[in-house]
């Protein structure tokens, strides 16, 4: 276990280091930063002067080394638009993304799940109908669309929950509905898979011919070996939440990391932009490493893969 534990971390740390060089060269290739901080009409001396002053005529593999070795420390820098420290603007913003994040997740997980449970338990009826159509609708719906779907019928004329803001814990309901649907089809679909290809298994006919009652046959012993796969799913439908948050985020009038992105790209803020990208990286790996070590612990047969 120890041995892929260490294999593991090693290629998480290969995917990070390979990441942020990917995104430290795309964001310089999307422009000139020297002119997003002088201006479109800055003059030639004067592009050339913040050049210099922040360092851009250096080579770029010597830029990159440096703002590497910052990042590690904590150090940003400063952001070009709001002229602040970028890992203070982050660390404020950023547990309302990790809050609606973690809700929407939760929030998939419960509807998933047993929706999956239920559609496999009773295969081409009523039951599995509904479930899969709850899936392909979810789908379907645009994330954008649902979320002013959502403002316009609880919020504006049921007056039930806030239309934005965070003042309230209310206010996360409706991002965390956005959120979690979109990612409860592919849930799902797999539970339900899983649990078809596991209902069929000798282990299973030989526990229902014991007398084993039905509800501990299917959630015990079924649903326990089909639940592996969706460990792997839900780490990276997680780390999408965090990443896809900007359109949640941007609607809602949520102030988090989504919505510091979206200010980012649109002001060309090129320190925050870099960031945020490698954070949002970070999250992913580390989410996909935990479920790959909590998968091998489930399944020792992985530990040997």
């Amino acid at each position: 276990m120890l041995k892929f534990v260490l294999t593991k971390i090693g290629m998480a740390a290969l995917v990070a280091l390979t990441v942020s060089f990917i995104s430290f060269i795309l964001l310089f290739m999307a422009g000139d930063p020297a002119i997003a901080i002088a201006g479109e009409g800055a003059s030639g001396e004067v592009i050339a002067a913040v050049r210099s002053q922040y360092g851009f005529d250096r080579p770029l593999l010597v830029q990159y080394v440096d703002w590497l070795m910052r990042a590690l420390s904590g150090d940003f820098g400063m952001s070009y638009y709001f002229k602040t420290p970028v890992s203070g603007m982050i660390a404020e913003r950023l547990p309302v993304t990790m809050t609606i994040g973690f809700l929407g997740m939760s929030f998939a997980l419960l509807l998933a799940i047993p929706m999956g449970v239920l559609a496999a338990a009773f295969p081409n009826t009523l039951i599995d109908r509904l479930a899969l159509g709850i899936a392909v609708v979810g789908q379907a719906i645009p994330s954008f669309w649902f979320g002013l779907i959502l403002i316009v019928v609880f919020s504006v004329n049921l007056g039930w929950v806030p239309a934005s803001g965070t003042r309230q814990w209310t206010g996360y309901i409706l991002p965390m509905i956005v959120l979690g649907y979109y990612a409860t089809p592919a849930i799902m679909r797999l539970t339900r898979a899983g649990m078809l290809d596991v209902l069929s298994a000798d282990y299973i006919r030989t526990a229902r011919a014991k007398g084993i009652k039905p509800r501990r046959v299917l959630f015990k012993h079924a649903l326990r070996n089909a639940i592996i796969p969706v460990v792997s799913l839900a780490a990276v439908q997680l780390g999408f939440m965090f990443g896809g948050s900007v359109v949640v985020e941007t609607i809602f009038a949520l102030h988090g990391a989504g919505y510091l992105a979206w200010e980012s790209i649109s002001r060309n803020d090129l320190p925050t932009m870099q960031a945020l990208i490698l954070i949002f990286a970070m999250f992913y790996i580390t989410f996909t490493f935990l479920a790959d070590v909590l998968n091998a612990w489930l399944d020792p047969r992985l530990r040997t893969a």
